[in-house]
C-alpha cells in the first residue's frame, strides 16, 4: 500500500516540473558565480504556495502535511540546493509561531510568510555557543514595552534578505539558568546588505559551497524590539519552542539531502554511460556498476527514512528518534554519493563545468547543519537508553 495520496503524486508532479523548468538551467552558472537566488524565483515559490504547506488555512495557508514538505524540499533541492533551503527558513519561523504565539501573532504574521510577503531568518547559533543552545549570551533586557539585544550571532543565513529574524535571546541574566532563561523575540527589519546601523550589523561568512543564500554574523547593538514581539509573550520558553521545531527542521533538512544525493546520483548515471574508455562505456566496467547499484541503495533508503520519519509527525506521534535517525544517515549518505559521483566523473568531476562538483560541496554541509552529525548520535543514543 503506498504512503502517498493522489494529491501527493500530483504535488510531487508539478513540484519536478517547476525546478526542471525555472531552477535547474540557472542552478549551475549562478552558483559558480556565487550568486544569490534570484528574487523571482523565491516569488514564484509563493506563488506555488510553497511557503503554506503547514501553515493552517485560518492564517492563509494550505494546511498539508510533512510527507508532502518532505517531497516537495527533494525535488527542489534536487535542482539546487539553496532553493529547497530556502522553505527552511519558513518553516522555522512558521513552526515558532504556530505553536508557541499568541493568537494575535499568528495573524499578524503567518499569512505573510505563507504568502512570501513576510521572508524570515533564523538567529540562534552565536560564536561561542553553536552545540550547545542552552549556553546561549545574546542579552535582551526588558525596558518598558520594549526589549534592547545586545550580543552577536552567526551563520544566519538569508539574513541580508529577511523582513523577521527569530532570535534566541537570554532574558534571565543568571547563568546558572541556562535553558529556562532563553526566549525567542523576533526582530523586524527591512531586507538589504545595509541592515540597521548602528544598532544591526551584519558581516558576511564566505563559505566553499551552500552558494545561493548569504550567511552572516550580526552585532545587535542596544537594538530594541517591542516587547509584544516576544513569541508566546512569556520569558523563558524560547529552548523549549525552538527544540519543537527541530523534529520538523531534522525532516526536512534530511529530504534536502535526499534531493542533492539523487542529482548526483543521476549525473552519475548519465556520465557512465557516456564515457567511454578502452573502447566502451565505463557503465560497462563491473567496478562503476558497483558503485551506481551502493549510491542508490543509499539513496533509497535515506529516502524511505525521511518518509516515515514525516508519517510518525504527521500522526501526531513522537518523532524526535526519527527524525535524528533520518538527518544522521542522510548527511553521511549524501557526502558518500556525492563523493562517489565525482569519482566516477573522474577529473572532470573536479571541474565547475560539471553540477556534480556543486553537489559534493553541498553534500558536505549537511553533517554541520540543523543539528551536526555529533548531536544526531547523541540524541538517539539518550532516547535508545530512556
Amino acid at each position: 500500500m503506498s504512503m502517498f495520496t493522489a494529491e501527493h503524486e500530483t504535488l510531487r508532479r508539478e513540484t519536478r516540473r517547476f525546478a526542471e523548468k525555472e531552477v535547474a538551467p540557472i542552478a549551475q552558472e549562478l552558483y559558480n558565480e556565487g550568486a544569490e537566488i534570484p528574487l523571482e524565483i523565491i516569488q514564484k515559490m509563493a506563488e506555488m504556495g510553497y511557503f503554506a504547506m503547514v501553515i493552517p488555512e485560518a492564517y492563509g495557508g494550505l494546511g498539508m502535511d510533512n510527507l508532502a514538505v518532505a517531497i516537495v524540499t527533494e525535488e527542489l533541492s534536487k535542482a539546487w540546493l539553496s532553493v529547497g533551503s530556502v522553505m527552511t527558513r519558513m518553516l522555522i519561523a512558521g513552526g515558532l509561531i504556530l505553536a508557541g504565539g499568541t493568537e494575535e501573532q499568528k495573524e499578524r504574521w503567518l499569512p505573510g510568510i505563507a504568502m512570501g510577503e513576510i521572508l524570515p531568518a533564523a538567529a540562534f547559533t552565536e560564536p561561542n555557543h553553536g552545540s550547545d543552545t542552552a549556553g546561549m549570551r545574546l542579552r535582551a533586557t526588558r525596558q518598558g514595552d520594549h526589549y534592547v539585544l545586545n550580543g552577536q550571532k552567526t551563520w544566519i543565513t538569508f539574513a541580508n534578505r529577511a523582513h523577521m529574524l527569530t532570535v534566541l535571546a537570554r532574558t534571565d541574566p543568571d547563568p546558572n539558568a541556562r535553558h529556562k532563561g532563553l526566549s525567542m523575540i523576533v526582530v523586524e527589519k527591512a531586507p538589504g546588505d545595509a541592515f540597521a546601523p548602528p544598532h544591526l550589523l551584519g558581516e558576511r561568512i564566505p563559505t566553499v559551497g551552500y552558494h545561493g543564500m548569504k550567511s552572516f554574523s550580526l552585532s545587535f547593538t542596544d537594538l530594541e524590539a517591542p516587547a509584544e514581539n516576544l513569541i508566546g509573550m512569556k520569558e523563558g520558553q524560547g529552548f523549549y519552542q525552538l527544540m519543537g521545531v527541530y523534529e520538523v527542521a531534522r525532516i526536512q533538512t534530511a529530504a534536502r539531502a535526499v534531493g542533492v544525493a539523487q542529482a548526483a546520483l543521476e549525473a552519475a548515471i548519465q556520465y557512465a554511460q557516456e564515457r567511454e574508455q578502452f573502447g566502451k562505456p565505463i557503465s560497462e566496467f563491473q567496478t562503476i556498476q558497483h558503485k551506481l547499484a551502493y549510491m542508490a541503495t543509499k539513496v533509497e533508503a535515506g529516502r524511505q527514512l525521511c518518509y516515515y520519519a514525516a508519517r510518525m509527525k504527521d500522526e501526531g506521534q513522537r518523532s524526535d528518534l526519527e527524525a535524528g535517525m533520518a538527518k544522521l544517515f542522510c548527511a553521511d549518505m549524501v557526502e558518500y554519493v556525492t563523493s562517489e559521483a565525482m569519482q566516477i566523473h573522474g577529473g572532470y568531476g573536479y571541474a565547475l563545468e560539471y553540477p556534480v562538483s556543486r553537489y559534493w560541496r553541498d553534500g558536505r554541509v549537511f553533517k554541520i547543519f540543523e543539528g551536526t552529525s555529533e548531536i544526531q548520535a547523541t540524541v538517539i543514543a539518550r532516547r535508545l537508553l530512556e
